[in-house]
């Protein structure tokens, strides 16, 4: 991929996500952890808002979405992420499993780069991929061990990876 649209939208999509998981993070963390959640939330907002600049003053260039068929994946690849984390979430939420709902979600987000890498035409996907499926499932296990919410661990953990790739897209973007 050497799309430079597409990675400064790595850095706005990447980093807003990132923002996002940060604050989800902050169910039940402990106490401590609250600064350094907050702080992380900031530079991941920054990130995004850097992202979303060098995306509208690039929005002309050149994008893997482009190409009708990638587009058309693209989606389909997105709604069914969205369909499948929604029922799988009303489900825990309804077997009163709620504290499941934030590795379900992370499990799935990561499940789906696997279809975005060849859309992407962009290898580094299938590693988020990797690291965010892992994430989920680490936090299942490593969150009752430490006391806290799934979702503190499972966001501190997809938080973190997306906030490295939302940087790596803006380090791609600056390497063009």
């Amino acid at each position: 991929m050497d799309y430079i649209r597409d990675y400064a939208m790595y850095a706005a999509i990447f980093g807003m996500f990132s923002f996002s998981w940060f604050g989800w993070a902050q169910e039940r963390p402990r106490n401590s952890w609250r600064l350094y959640l907050g702080i992380a939330s900031g530079l991941a907002l920054l990130v995004c808002l850097l992202g979303v600049y060098l995306s509208i003053t690039n929005w002309d260039e050149a994008s893997a979405l482009n190409e009708a068929s990638s587009f058309r994946v693209y989606l389909i690849t997105v709604y069914a992420e969205f369909i499948i984390a929604g029922i799988g979430a009303f489900l825990l939420i309804r077997k009163k499993l709620s504290d499941f709902v934030a590795p379900l979600i992370a499990f799935i987000v990561g499940i789906h780069f696997i279809g975005l890498a060849p859309v992407f035409e962009d290898a580094s996907l299938y590693v988020l991929a990797a690291l965010l499926t892992a994430a989920s499932i680490l936090s299942v296990f490593v969150a009752p061990k430490l006391g806290v919410a799934r979702s503190a661990i499972t966001g501190i953990c997809s938080g973190t990876v997306l906030f490295a790739f939302a940087v790596l897209g803006l380090i791609r973007y600056f390497s063009v």
